[in-house]
């Protein structure tokens, strides 16, 4: 399981919902012809851009499962959930249903109210719930802008290696291009890698990312497609422009009140995804026609994933 390693652009999908605040089960077969249509490889649901933590239980289980049944007889387009949270108990029933239900993969994330007092009690959670889904993918999702799990990753690698057998890899989203390095080297590159900050792709590529999970890759695929094969074909000059184009739409989200946003790109292009959950903050309509004139700025039609 650990030679597996996944390639390509893997998007992190908004969850549904409806005007009530009701997850929406029905949206999610189209969602995936979207986003196969735009040759993404894969989904990563129930994450941050999917307000995993902001659902509840049987939500995260019935997402799972929609997927599963949108994506079946697709052995190529793969399938990761985050069971991540503050309860390891649960983190490790919701892995036993990915499982069950017939997931590529697993992913958790440091707790964030309890946290770990140090990488070995980081590693003996990871420990815990991958061994309840033991046939199943299991990657750590380093993410500590949010959780507060600022450990270094390579001190995670070398607390696990050996020791969880479906241990595949780690989703990458921080900034610190050092331990990034380290861990991609390490073991002889035995691990899965999966970059995590669409504004730092370039600098990823470099280094030798090869798959990448992101928001933007729902309504900008395009845009990092061309930057790859810029960036394969040795032409540094159109990668670094394609890059800029990514930051220059990435700003907007902070603009405009972050990461409920990428849900008012996603009405751009005609996928309607509704609102965020409470605590999240959505735009109103008064920015909302503000956002879409700043959107216009960028020539977004001309690199917009494509219904």
């Amino acid at each position: 399981m650990n030679n597996h390693k996944l390639q390509g652009l893997i998007a992190a999908p908004f969850t549904p919902m409806l005007t009530n605040g009701e997850i929406n089960l029905e949206a999610i077969p189209a969602y995936y012809q979207f986003l196969k249509q735009n040759q993404v490889a894969g989904a990563f649901i129930c994450g941050s851009t999917g307000e995993g933590v902001s659902l509840t239980f049987d939500e995260r289980v019935a997402i799972m499962q929609a997927w599963a049944d949108a994506t079946a007889g697709d052995k190529e387009f793969k399938v990761l959930t985050l069971v991540g949270g503050t309860n390891i108990r649960e983190c490790c029933l919701l892995a036993t249903k990915a499982e069950q239900i017939g997931l590529f993969g697993i992913s958790f994330t440091s707790p964030f109210y309890f946290k770990p007092a140090n990488v070995e009690q980081l590693a003996k959670c990871c420990e815990e719930i991958a061994s309840a889904a033991p046939k199943t993918a299991f990657y750590y999702y380093h993410i500590p802008v949010l959780t507060g799990g600022n450990f270094a990753m390579i001190d995670l690698l070398k607390a696990i290696d050996g020791k969880i057998p479906n241990f595949v890899g780690i989703k990458y989203t921080h900034e610190d291009f050092m331990d990034y390095l380290s861990c991609l080297n390490f073991a002889n590159r035995k691990y899965d890698m999966l970059w995590g900050r669409d504004e730092n792709m370039l600098s990823a590529l470099v280094l030798g990312a090869k798959g990448a999970v992101g928001s933007t890759y729902n309504y900008a695929a395009p845009l990092y497609r061309a930057l790859i094969d810029a960036f394969d074909q040795g032409d540094f000059e159109k990668a670094n422009a394609l890059q800029q184009q990514s930051i220059d739409m990435i700003t907007l989200l902070g603009k405009y009140g972050g990461i409920a946003v990428g849900k008012s790109y996603m009405k751009l292009i005609g996928l309607d995804c509704g609102a965020f959950r409470l605590p999240v903050r959505n735009m109103t309509e008064k920015d909302f026609e503000r956002f879409k004139a700043d959107v216009a700025s960028l020539n977004f039609s001309s690199f917009k994933s494509t219904l």
